[in-house]
């Protein structure tokens, strides 16, 4: 990857000997391969069997998780917030578990869209709960630093599964907890 960041930098015109880029492209091939490192992940030793036998039947939700990821059209960030909920069946996930899967999905090329489903399917699959829900607000700057450059604008997407998905109090219950 340094030959191909190499590369890049003198199709754009630099100078990779001066002194301000002379070890750009290794710099810039570890911080891509870091921004990148979900690929790399493997969800089961993620969760690490952090399930645990729990009677809670009522919302389990986790606010404003950070995240960063990349836009696979542009190669740009996107940075915002996930939250997640979900209701326990007779498991609950351990909860810094919650918080690295959203990492491991975001730290690949995505679309936010694909991202919120990602979340949602993969806690659904470990827990078996009775509903889950993530809504993802992020801004991207490849709509902020080139094509319409609107600075303020914040795009959010919802994925629900289960009762949230078919009951509408429990939806609304969901939405009304992350305001």
């Amino acid at each position: 990857m340094d030959h191909i960041f190499k590369e890049l930098l003198e199709s754009i015109g630099e100078d990779v000997n001066r002194e301000g880029l002379q070890k750009t492209p290794q710099r810039a091939a570890r911080a891509f391969e870091y921004l990148m490192k979900g690929y790399n992940e493997d969800i089961d030793k993620v969760v690490n069997n952090a399930l645990f036998e729990s009677d809670a039947s009522e919302i389990v939700l986790v606010k404003d998780i950070e995240l960063y990821s990349m836009c696979e059209h542009h190669l740009l960030p996107f940075i915002g917030k996930c939250h997640v909920a979900y209701i326990p069946k007779g498991k609950v996930l351990g909860l810094s578990k919650i918080a690295r899967i959203v990492d491991v999905f975001a730290r690949r090329l995505q679309i936010q869209e694909q991202l919120t489903r990602q979340i949602a399917e993969t806690i659904n699959k470990y827990t078996n709960a009775a509903g889950v829900a993530v809504v993802i607000e992020a801004k991207h700057l490849c709509m902020m630093m080139r094509g319409v450059e609107k600075q303020n604008s914040i795009m959010t997407t919802s994925c629900v599964l289960g009762e949230f998905h078919e009951d509408p109090s429990t939806r609304a219950e969901f939405f009304s907890l992350i305001k």
